[in-house]
């Protein structure tokens, strides 16, 4: 079995920020992949909204199999798990406070904590409020998330689509009154990577780090 197939199966909650396809892409294909070995629902947790759009549109029969109807030989293979944001839930071990964020569509941030520490992760947002209510508050932060779409030349773009660049993050970044833990970013749009870190570095935002991809953090 490769490595990939057994990290697979070892996952079995899915936390969704917001419905859009590059945030729930993977979702079809993994439940596919998992089908048949399943022996215990994967538990889908999102907003009422983003089940919504998941049943409406993407497991419909039309685009991929609804699979809220379908069973295996032990059962059923999905379950959704709504949340509310605003309202703490657990995941595992976890302990998950939402929060809403300014994203085009109803969208999600989290605290996600354990006993010992806490990280924030913002998902898809332009400028927001509350987010930062909560991590200011938060007196075990080890990290924060945020996203960086766009590069600053598509400031229009990101306006629009409610997302930030480097600017508007320095920006954002000014209601944080975190002093001590590092903020990450996340969710840079591929073909402006490069264009992206550049115009961070030259912003020399402090404890500011670009989140890798297949890298082990520890919080």
């Amino acid at each position: 079995m490769s490595a990939n197939m057994t990290h697979k199966r070892q996952i079995r909650d899915v936390v969704l920020t917001h419905a859009h396809l590059d945030h729930i892409a993977g979702l079809p294909l993994f439940i596919d992949d998992l089908f048949a070995s399943l022996n215990g629902p994967i538990l889908i947790h999102a907003t009422a909204e983003v089940i919504n759009v998941l049943e409406r549109d993407i497991f419909n029969w039309s685009v991929y199999p609804k699979f809220s109807e379908l069973m295996n030989r032990n059962g059923r293979v999905i379950e959704y798990v709504p949340f509310k944001p605003g309202v703490e839930f657990t995941v595992r071990h976890l302990r998950v406070r939402s929060v809403d964020v300014n994203h085009k569509v109803p969208s999600t941030g989290f605290i996600v904590s354990d006993a010992l520490s806490s990280f924030a992760l913002t998902g898809d947002t332009a400028e927001t409020e509350g987010f930062w209510e909560l991590v200011n508050q938060n007196e075990t932060l080890s990290a924060i998330l945020i996203e960086c779409a766009f590069p600053d030349e598509l400031d229009d773009l990101a306006r629009i689509s409610h997302h930030l660049t480097p600017k508007r993050l320095k920006i954002e970044l000014e209601k944080c009154t975190q002093t001590e833990c590092p903020i990450y970013i996340v969710n840079i749009k591929p073909m402006y990577r490069d264009q992206i870190i550049h115009q961070l570095t030259e912003l020399k935002i402090p404890r500011l780090e670009i989140l890798n991809v297949g890298q082990v953090y520890e919080w």
